[in-house]
């Protein structure tokens, strides 16, 4: 009922699900970077459709598309802060462009919910509908743009990214490293322990 709350801390009892050795790095390079890229790169509109969360990667992948349209119950949220991790997945790249280095830090920092209303008003979406016309609005938007000028809709893509910057790769890379470095650390295992015993984790800053 959501569109992706992000990795499944419940899998294992410690940091390994978005960190530490092995499981967040090799995931981060080999899965998640490659299908943000692939969503900005592609040559045609990428439409996302968001209900219910779009949290951690999710919230990439929502945002890497061209057109983000957000139901009344959509979120989204970067809360890798709360469990002692950093945001990945291009979240970095794609926060600052969209909505500048303020909001950003707020969102990346406080792992505050940005309801799908105030990310219209933020200008992190293209739109926010109710629930009710979510799909049809996204079905409409689709059929819009399959009958226009696919070419030109591609050259536009490639321009607005060269137009941005061109160093999405370079976050990629360091986003995932700082995350195999904050993935290993003590305040990491520290906030999936408080996760699964749902308490107030207590950080060292090690």
């Amino acid at each position: 009922k959501g569109f992706c709350s992000g990795a499944d801390l419940s899998a294992r009892g410690d940091s390994s699900a978005l960190g530490g050795k092995g499981g967040s790095h090799e995931a981060l390079i080999q899965h998640y970077n490659p299908a943000v890229s692939q969503l900005i790169r592609a040559d045609v509109p990428v439409i996302c459709a968001v209900n219910g969360p779009a949290a951690g990667v999710g919230c990439s992948l929502a945002l890497a598309a061209d057109f983000t349209i957000a139901a009344k119950s959509a979120y989204f949220l970067q809360a890798f802060v709360n469990i002692g991790l950093v945001p990945d997945g291009g979240s970095t790249w794609l926060l600052t462009r969209a909505i500048g280095r303020a909001r950003a830090t707020r969102m990346m920092m406080l792992g505050e919910k940005i309801s799908g209303e105030q990310a219209e008003e933020w200008g992190l979406v293209y739109k926010c509908v109710d629930d009710d016309a979510l799909m049809d609005e996204a079905k409409a938007l689709a059929e819009k743009l399959a009958n226009g000028p696919t070419l030109a809709y591609a050259h536009i893509k490639r321009n607005i990214a060269t137009a941005i910057d061109q160093n999405l790769q370079m976050v990629l890379l360091a986003e995932a490293e700082a995350q195999r470095i904050a993935g290993a650390s003590d305040d990491a295992k520290e906030g999936g322990m408080a996760f699964l015993q749902k308490r107030k984790p207590e950080f060292k800053g090690r």
